[in-house]
C-alpha cells in the first residue's frame, strides 16, 4: 500500500478505490498513449516534417520527458486525482490551478470524441454502418466498462495492450523484410534528417502535430487516489511509459518513412482520408496488412485509447467538482463501483455529441486534433511554473536541476511548440482561455474564489 500522506490531511476523504498497481498504471500510460498511434496520423506528420517523420518523434519525446519529470514530481508532492489543475492550484495559487484546469478541459474532454471519431471513419470504411452509429457503439461499449470500476477498465487494457504489440510487431518484421527486399524509397536516415527540407520552424510545427501520440502519459496523475503504490512511483511510471512508447513510435515511423510511396504527392497534398500508413502497409506486405493495421487502429482508438480517456475526464470533472469549480453533481461516486459516475455519463454524451457534429466536417478530424494538442500544451506549461514555484520559490529547494532548470527547459521547448502549432487550433484555443478567465471572474464577482481544499502553511515548509 501507498505511504503517502492521507487524502484527509489535504482536506478531502478517500472515495475512490486503491486498486492500481505500478504495473497497472504503467499499462494503462501505454494504453492511452496507444503503441500504435502513429498508424491514425502518420501522413500528417509526414507532410508537416518533409518526410522527417522518425525526428518529429525524437523531439516530441525529449520535450515530453521534461514534461514527464515534473509530473512525477508533483505527483510526489500531491499525490491526488486532477492533474495539473490540482499541481497548479497547490503549487502556486487556486486561480492559476482554475486556469489550468479549464485548459485541460479543452484537451481532455475533447480527446474521448476525438478517438471515437478516427474509430468511426477507419470502421465506417470497412463496414457498411454510418459514421454515427459506430460513434454510439464505441461510446455505450467503453462507458459500460468504465461504470464497472477501475478494476474491469485495468483488466481490459491488459489484454487491449497484447493485441497491440502483437500487430505492432507484425508490421515491424513485414517492414524490416520489405527493407531487406530492397523496398526502400529514400535514404536510410532521410526519416531522421533531409537537408534539404530541414528548419526549426518545420521541425517544430511537425512535433505540434506528432504530440498528439504522446498524450496519455499524463493521464496516470489522474489515477493518484486509486493507486495502491507510493507517488514516487506513479511518478516513475509516466516516465516509464513515455520511454517505452516514445522507442516504438520512432522505430515504426523511421520503418514507414522508408517505405512510404508517393513521398512527393504526400508532402504536396497531405493526407485528407489518414490512409498514407494503410497505403504505405500494402505496398510493404500486400493488401492483408493494410486491412490488419487500419481495423487494428480503428479498435485501439475507439476501444483500448477512448476507455482509458474516458476515464483520465472523468477524475479530471470529479476533481474540479468537488472544490466547487464544476457543477457539484459532477463529484457524485457510485456507492458500488467507487467510479465518478455522473461525471463518466457526462464525458460519453459530450463525446457522442462532439463526435457526430464533426463527422460532417471535412476538417473535422485536424480542428480537434489542433485543440486538443494546444490544451495539452498550454496545461503542461503551467505545470513546469508549478514545480518551480512550489519547490524552488515555496519549499526553497537547492535541487537546480529537478526543481529549476529542467521545468525551464520543458517550458522554453513547449512554448516553441505551440508558437509553431496551427493557427486555427491557436485563435480557438485562446477564446477557450478568454472563456475561461471570464468564468472565473464571475467566480472572483459572486464570492466563489477558486480555493482548494486543506491549503495550509504545513505543506509549504522549507525543504530540509
Amino acid at each position: 500500500m501507498t505511504t503517502d500522506p492521507s487524502l484527509e490531511q489535504f482536506g478531502y476523504r478517500q472515495e475512490l478505490r486503491r486498486t492500481l498497481s505500478f504495473n497497472d498504471l504503467l499499462i494503462y500510460g501505454l494504453i492511452f498513449m496507444v503503441p500504435i498511434a502513429p498508424f491514425g496520423i502518420f501522413g500528417s506528420v509526414f507532410q508537416a516534417s518533409g518526410g522527417m517523420v522518425a525526428l518529429a518523434y525524437i523531439i516530441g519525446m525529449v520535450a515530453m520527458a521534461f514534461t514527464a519529470f515534473s509530473y512525477a514530481q508533483m505527483a510526489k508532492a500531491f499525490p491526488m486525482a486532477g492533474s495539473v489543475y490540482t499541481y497548479a492550484g497547490r503549487g502556486i495559487v487556486g486561480p492559476v490551478g482554475f486556469i489550468a484546469g479549464w485548459a485541460m478541459l479543452l484537451d481532455y474532454v475533447l480527446v474521448p470524441a476525438l478517438l471515437y471519431l478516427i474509430a468511426s471513419l477507419a470502421m465506417a470504411s470497412f463496414v457498411p454502418l454510418p459514421v454515427w452509429a459506430w460513434l454510439l457503439v464505441f461510446v455505450i461499449l467503453n462507458t459500460v466498462v468504465n461504470y464497472t470500476g477501475i478494476q474491469m477498465t485495468a483488466k481490459v487494457t491488459r489484454y487491449m495492450l497484447i493485441a497491440e504489440l502483437i500487430v505492432l510487431a507484425i508490421f515491424i518484421l513485414i517492414g524490416l523484410f520489405a527493407l531487406i527486399q530492397g523496398k526502400a524509397q529514400t535514404g536510410a536516415l532521410t526519416p531522421l534528417f533531409n537537408p534539404d527540407t530541414f528548419s526549426w520552424p518545420l521541425a517544430f510545427g511537425a512535433v505540434s502535430v506528432a504530440v498528439l501520440s504522446f498524450l496519455g502519459f499524463d493521464g496516470i496523475s489522474m489515477l493518484a487516489e486509486e493507486s495502491k503504490v507510493d507517488s514516487r512511483k506513479i511518478g516513475r511510471s509516466m516516465i516509464a511509459a513515455l520511454g517505452l512508447a516514445g522507442a516504438l513510435f520512432i522505430v515504426q515511423t523511421w520503418i514507414g518513412a522508408l517505405l512510404t510511396p508517393n513521398r512527393s504527392q504526400l508532402l504536396s497534398g497531405g493526407d485528407p482520408n489518414g490512409t498514407a500508413f494503410y497505403e504505405m502497409a500494402a505496398f510493404a506486405g500486400g493488401h492483408w496488412l493494410s486491412i490488419l493495421t487500419a481495423v487494428s487502429t480503428a479498435i485501439a482508438w475507439g476501444f483500448a485509447n477512448s476507455l482509458v480517456a474516458q476515464a483520465a475526464t472523468s477524475r479530471l470533472l470529479y476533481a474540479m467538482a468537488r472544490d466547487r469549480q464544476l457543477p457539484a453533481f459532477l463529484s457524485k461516486i457510485h456507492p458500488k463501483t467507487k467510479v465518478p459516475v455522473n461525471a463518466t455519463i457526462l464525458v460519453a454524451l459530450v463525446s457522442l455529441a462532439v463526435g457526430v457534429f464533426l463527422a460532417n466536417r471535412e476538417d473535422g478530424v485536424a480542428l480537434i486534433s489542433g485543440l486538443v494538442n494546444f490544451g495539452a500544451m498550454t496545461a503542461f506549461l503551467a505545470l513546469h511554473l508549478s514545480v518551480i514555484v512550489h519547490y524552488f520559490f515555496k519549499k526553497r529547494s537547492r535541487d537546480l536541476w529537478r526543481h529549476l532548470l529542467a521545468p525551464l527547459i520543458g517550458f522554453a521547448i513547449l512554448v516553441y511548440v505551440v508558437i509553431n502549432a496551427s493557427i486555427a487550433a491557436q485563435v480557438v484555443g485562446i477564446v477557450w482561455l478568454c472563456i475561461g478567465l471570464l468564468v472565473l471572474a464571475t467566480f472572483f464577482a459572486y464570492g466563489r474564489r477558486p480555493l482548494l481544499a486543506a491549503l495550509g502553511e504545513s505543506h509549504d515548509a522549507p525543504l530540509k
